[in-house]
């Protein structure tokens, strides 16, 4: 536990380090913390902090910076979150619009790495949710047909049927509107097994046309692109506090390519509630005690399908970053749901 004295120096501190990138010694504390104090005691104070684990002192510099328990603290304690206004989130909501289900997972990633100026990446777990949410038939010929399957996170994926005989556009339609009626929100596979006897009893005339959409669309959805839409990577390369360690800049990107942490990292984030933040290495998932990843789940009619969230150093404006995460994914939830 910290006194109130030592909470308002860490704080006055990180927020210095985070806006300005520089060691931050006793006189700029006692400029900007507000508080009273000598010299003397505001060295005490920071000599006792840096014991504690929440700051460390560079070698080239007398003064201190945060570490990442200090960030974890003064996240977790001392961090006012700064809410976007009305004028703001009315501006996010704009591109994310419902009527492009196709566009918004990566307009979501595009806009958080456009806010925040570091990588927005957006997990969309499409392998382990085959459910569609809405397909349709385009006819290209006598014989074959398009099928188009939009997935519940606005992914779209077409397959081309090859049917024994012609259908015509009515007979599409209605074979379109009887899945999306009946089964959105269903798997394929689950559709199978509901509307076998149906096939036979209600739809003869569809039989072949249905049968085999049930089969296009099933694999369609088993085959879907990326688990994740990053955008913003080139960023982090502007990053000073990332690229002056080149070592640590390829182990980052590394980190992008292989996939296989970043997406564990994702998948807890989508199991928890709210925002979380993960600092430096306390995941034991990133390879980098730089970097900070924010992330928040969206949700589909209520039920979670992915997360959202920004990838940047550890020295990052949290107070920022947060809400835009927080809002990011809302939108995305409701525009997704609509």
């Amino acid at each position: 536990m910290l006194n109130e004295r030592a909470q308002v120096l860490l704080k006055t501190l990180v927020e210095r380090y985070i806006a300005e990138g520089q060691p931050v010694g006793s006189r700029a504390l006692s400029k900007f913390s507000g508080l009273d104090l000598s010299p003397a005691s505001i060295r005490n104070v920071m000599a006792d902090l840096e014991e504690m684990g929440l700051i460390a002192s560079p070698h080239t510099s007398a003064g201190r910076i945060p570490t990442a328990r200090g960030y974890r603290f003064f996240v977790d304690t001392l961090l006012t979150l700064k809410p976007l206004d009305k004028a703001e989130i009315f501006q996010l909501e704009g591109q994310l619009p419902a009527d492009k289900p196709h566009k918004l997972v990566s307009s979501a990633s595009q806009l958080l790495s456009g806010l925040t100026h570091f990588a927005g990446v957006v997990m969309t777990q499409k392998r382990r949710n085959t459910a569609f949410r809405h397909i349709e038939f385009l006819s290209l010929s006598d014989k074959r047909i398009l099928l188009i399957v939009v997935a519940p996170d606005g992914d779209v994926q077409n397959r081309i049927i090859v049917t024994d005989k012609t259908y015509s556009s009515s007979e599409l339609t209605r074979a379109a509107n009887m899945f999306n009626q009946n089964y959105a929100g269903c798997t394929f596979k689950e559709i199978k097994h509901r509307i076998q006897d149906e096939l036979k009893q209600l739809h003869h005339d569809l039989t072949q046309l249905l049968t085999a959409a049930l089969e296009a669309g099933s694999q369609a959805m088993l085959e879907t692109g990326e688990d994740y839409v990053m955008s913003g990577e080139h960023n982090l390369l502007r990053v000073e506090d990332l690229s002056s360690n080149m070592k640590s800049l390829r182990d980052l990107f590394d980190l992008f390519e292989q996939k296989t942490a970043l997406l564990q990292l994702l998948d807890i984030s989508g199991r928890a509630q709210g925002v979380q933040i993960f600092i430096g290495g306390e995941s034991g998932l990133l390879p980098l005690d730089e970097c900070s990843v924010v992330t928040a789940p969206y949700e589909i009619d209520g039920r979670i399908v992915g997360t959202v969230g920004v990838i940047g150093p550890t020295r990052m404006a949290y107070e920022r970053i947060i809400p835009i995460v927080d809002v990011t994914a809302k939108l995305l939830s409701s525009a997704l749901s609509h």
